[in-house]
């Protein structure tokens, strides 16, 4: 194996320079090792980068449960309608890129339960009908 590796070192500039020179290769697993140490290094970097942007860009005053997010859908391809509580009221807002409009305000109530069957029970119901017919007729 060693025999197959050493042309192809030859014909590398730099190794070509490095035993024209009588210096020796550095080891396989010291340039590996090197490698390695270094993406740990730019990746904790990385990391504390994103830590410490988060904790810089982080609203000063803001007190916690004060507005909250309760419900909110997608009704375009960049807008969206949110129900958000702010103390004891509901505020239905439309979001659009650039722009947040209030909708409507009302007292904070209760949502209304989600319905009981999900909409792939429908489809399995309605697949299962079509075969029987197929099979049937």
């Amino acid at each position: 194996m060693r025999k197959f590796f050493l042309p192809l070192l030859a014909a590398l500039p730099g190794a070509a320079l490095a035993q024209a020179a009588g210096t020796a290769l550095p080891e396989t697993g010291a340039s590996l090792l090197q490698v390695v140490l270094g993406l740990g290094v730019v990746i904790a970097a990385l990391l504390g980068g994103l830590w410490l942007l988060k904790r810089v860009s982080a609203p000063l005053g803001a007190v916690p449960g004060a507005l909250r997010v309760v419900a909110g859908t997608a009704v375009g391809a960049r807008e969206r309608i949110v129900l958000v509580e702010v103390g004891e009221t509901w505020l239905v807002v439309g979001v659009a890129p650039g722009q947040v409009s209030a909708l409507h305000q009302m007292p904070r109530g209760q949502l209304a339960a989600a319905p009981a069957t999900p909409a792939g029970k429908e489809f399995g119901a309605w697949l299962k009908q079509v075969l029987e017919r197929r099979h049937a007729g």
